[in-house]
């Protein structure tokens, strides 16, 4: 049985205890909310790891994307970048892909990975069309199915199926007058397939097939948003909107086959229309975990895009955000190093913190005020392990000419803290 259907039958399975001593809260409150699709809990049969949540009343998940082009592929190129995402606090990493030995890549993600990892199978079929020269015309529905079941076979844990992609949510966006078009890359080889076919999407028109894969393997489904603006201009327009709630409706069939599923999200969006954004998807969806690249609330920041998803993660989780995909410091630009990686993690898990304190969740606001406690005393063990990156924290400190003494070098002999005690013990001896 799939997570789900052993939740909705009263049974509590070692990955929700797993996940709630994660979260340090009752298992019971975790199968609850696996039972009513709040909480998904992405883990394939095949694998071993400790498994994490994804939903309402959760730690807000951060997620790398990594993975190969045409033009550079280097599986341990990949590996250490794997290593690093998850050393800097990366909840799940996508192999996303697109060049060398795909098989062999996405085989050595699976085994070197402590955390779920995710794929966008689409990319595998086109990808090996490509290697044989050949074009989108050539794949075959049965090609993209086998595909599918492939990669969950070999492990996979949660995939990005753009289902939403319809003749009809195309013609919806025939008539906007969007600037950028379509900017996911699973969206847009979907359109073409269906252009070149004259046929409806595969995935939507045979989606209990995909069902069954899913819950054959208890792989969790992440619907894709194909047509996520790409602009903050595009953003929250028709066909962004028209493909929100044929997702929503998908949401209902997954969950009655007894199918985890997530809902992914924009984009580029302008700062006021975020919190909206993440609500509206709550409601449209049936409360499904959201999944967010980004947001991005400005278009003008390439090299500096992981400061901008940041900042809109930051909004996106504090409103109902379940699960950041982290953006990089090369998004826009090219291939992330495993320093992008590492930056990209770290501002998300940053921005997924400061929402975390937003909703409550568990420890967030108590982490805060234990960091501010070991200021005051100047207790600078304490202060690295509570930060979200220790070693940039200690490396910066030992690096100051003040690094023996309880002050830092910005202040000094100035410093505000000590000031305050002279001032603190002088008012309570004059008493």
């Amino acid at each position: 049985m799939t997570q789900l259907e052993s939740a909705r039958t009263g049974v509590t399975t070692p990955e929700m205890v797993q996940a709630a001593t994660y979260e340090g809260i009752d298992p019971e409150e975790i199968r609850c909310r696996v039972a009513d699709g709040s909480v998904v809990i992405p883990k394939n049969v095949s694998r071993t790891f400790a498994a994490r949540g994804i939903g309402r009343g959760l730690r807000t998940k951060i997620n790398a994307n990594i993975g190969t082009s045409a033009d550079h592929a280097n599986l341990p190129e990949e590996l250490d970048k794997l290593r690093v995402a998850v050393d800097a606090g990366a909840d799940a990493v996508m192999d996303l892909s697109t060049g060398g030995d795909i098989d062999a890549i996405l085989a050595g993600m699976i085994e070197h990975s402590a955390v779920m990892i995710g794929t966008v199978p689409i990319y595998r079929s086109v990808c090996k069309l490509f290697a044989d020269r050949r074009s989108c015309a050539d794949l075959t529905e049965e090609a993209i199915f086998a595909d599918i079941e492939h990669e969950a076979r070999m492990g996979v844990d949660f995939m990005t199926v753009h289902c939403g992609i319809s003749t009809q949510t195309l013609a919806v966006l025939g008539k906007t007058d969007r600037i950028m078009g379509i900017v996911s890359r699973g969206g847009s080889l979907m359109a073409e397939w269906m252009q070149l076919h004259q046929r409806e999407n595969p995935l939507l028109e045979r989606y209990d097939r995909l069902l069954e894969i899913s819950r054959k393997y208890d792989v969790t489904l992440s619907l894709g948003d194909g047509l996520r603006p790409g602009s903050i201009c595009d953003a929250e327009d028709r066909a962004q909107t028209a493909e929100l709630i044929a997702l929503g409706e998908l949401v209902d069939r997954a969950r009655q086959a007894g199918v985890q599923v997530m809902v992914e999200g924009p984009g580029h969006v302008p700062l006021n229309r975020i919190a909206a954004d993440m609500k509206g998807q709550k409601r449209i969806c049936n409360g499904a975990p959201y999944y967010v690249l980004g947001p991005l609330p400005t278009d003008i920041a390439p090299g500096y895009d992981h400061i901008v998803g940041a900042i809109g993660g930051a909004i996106a989780a504090a409103s109902g955000a379940d699960f950041l995909c982290y953006v990089t410091p090369a998004e826009h630009l090219g291939l992330p190093t495993a320093q992008d990686v590492y930056e990209g993690v770290i501002a998300s898990c940053i921005a997924a913190h400061i929402g975390d304190i937003e909703k409550g969740v568990r420890g967030a606001w108590q982490r805060n005020e234990e960091m501010s406690r070991a200021r005051r005393r100047f207790d600078w063990e304490t202060m690295f392990r509570l930060s979200i990156d220790p070693v940039k924290a200690r490396r910066v400190r030992c690096l100051t000419e003040d690094k023996d003494k309880d002050v830092c070098t910005m202040c000094g002999d100035l410093c505000a803290i000590k000031t305050y005690e002279r001032f603190r013990k002088a008012d309570s001896a004059a008493d």
